[in-house]
């Protein structure tokens, strides 16, 4: 193994300066058997044994500029290299820092660079949110609180103190506690009121399954009283009319749902739930009629409203009744485009993201999934 000093860079690496340094120190040809075999008196040991490696390097080392000057282009500059001797004086080029190494430094900086910017950019918004914060009236202050209830977070309160401790003037200091307290006294209130909406819904929840829950608060499902059914849907009515079925009750019910399937062991309660959530979409759905186009009767509206008013458990005697595949005059296909089109309307009409439309369009969802059910129970025994 021979390591070549380059005296510009103090690295190993072999430019074409080194092989010149080599060929200086290399014997002649004549000379070269007394050279590797037996030290010249006149010639140092130390000497003597550089001359010899350097001789064997020579022999195989790259092409230098006497050699080719385009081979020779190839290895200028290569401060980064080294060239290794191996098996059968071959040489080798190797670099002194490995690609992988570099990449995964180059993705760590990379990395640390992006949460550093995104870091900055979210210390700029909050800068943002307080200059705007200080400079509204009090009528505007919590119209903004309002639409960024969820900024006021730690890293807010923390920009806050800071923004105060720095404060040059005394003046300016008073009006960022006071913009704090401020600030906390409407959060609070909002805080308070969306709990007394969580508690409302949940009485108004109470209110509407009472007529299905037993004396012993025991719930089982159907109810053993088919005229209990009815008063709950008679209640679900009244609620509506009352506007108690707010964003604020579906979100108890979608809550109160989402508990019953992870606990899984209430099953009349999980029925019970989205029944009511049914009995919600088919009375809201329903208040607005696609049915009658001036004086002329659009029977594929017709038929899609009677299923929509009609409850869960007659939608399959409704659907094989009304449909080709059973004893009816329309396809399948022209149902499929009239639901669709009917899911369309209620996105427009419903306020996006909102649990009213994600109920009414998982409804109409389900009356598509169910015409999809029958047809190919229908054609399969038909096959």
């Amino acid at each position: 193994l021979l390591f070549i000093r380059n005296k510009k860079t103090m690295g190993l690496c072999a430019p074409s300066s080194s092989y010149h340094v080599a060929s200086s120190l290399a014997p002649a040809p004549s000379e070269e058997k007394r050279a590797v075999g037996k030290c010249s008196p006149s010639t140092p040991p130390e000497h003597s044994a550089m001359a010899s490696l350097a001789a064997v390097a020579v022999a195989g080392a790259p092409p230098t500029s006497a050699h080719s000057g385009v081979a020779n282009s190839r290895f200028r500059g290569c401060s980064n290299w080294c060239w290794l001797v191996g098996e059968a004086g071959r040489w080798r080029a190797r670099p002194l820092y490995s690609f992988s190494h570099r990449k995964k430094r180059r993705l760590s900086v990379c990395a640390i660079d992006q949460d550093a910017e995104k870091s900055f950019q979210k210390t700029v918004e909050v800068d943002r949110l307080i200059d705007m914060l200080r400079d509204s009236s009090a009528k505007e202050l919590e119209k903004l609180i309002v639409e960024n209830v969820l900024a006021f977070d730690e890293r807010f309160w923390i920009r806050l103190a800071a923004r105060t401790d720095t404060c040059k003037s005394d003046d300016d200091k008073k009006d960022y506690e006071e913009l704090a307290a401020s600030v906390m006294s409407i959060v609070d209130q909002i805080v308070h009121k969306t709990n007394e909406r969580i508690e409302s819904a949940t009485d108004v929840l109470k209110a509407i399954l009472k007529p299905v829950v037993d004396e012993d608060e025991e719930i089982s499902w159907p109810p053993r009283d088919p005229i209990s059914l009815i008063l709950m849907e008679r209640e679900v009515e009244q609620r509506e009319q009352e506007g108690q079925l707010d964003e604020g009750f579906l979100s108890e019910v979608n809550a109160q749902l989402r508990q019953a399937k992870e606990d899984g062991d209430k099953p009349g309660l999980e029925a019970m739930l989205q029944k009511v959530l049914q009995i919600y979409a088919s009375k809201t759905l329903s208040k607005r009629s696609y049915a009658k186009k001036g004086s002329e009767v659009l029977r594929f509206e017709s038929f899609l409203e009677s299923v929509i008013k009609a409850p869960e458990e007659s939608w399959n005697k409704l659907l094989i009744d009304g449909l080709t595949i059973g004893k009816g005059d329309i396809s399948p296909e022209d149902f499929y485009v009239v639901i669709k089109k009917r899911i369309e309307r209620t996105l427009i009409r419903t306020e996006g993201g909102s649990y009213q439309q994600r109920i009414l369009v998982e409804y109409l969802q389900g009356i598509e999934s169910r015409t999809e059910e029958i047809v190919q129970a229908i054609q399969g025994k038909e096959l």
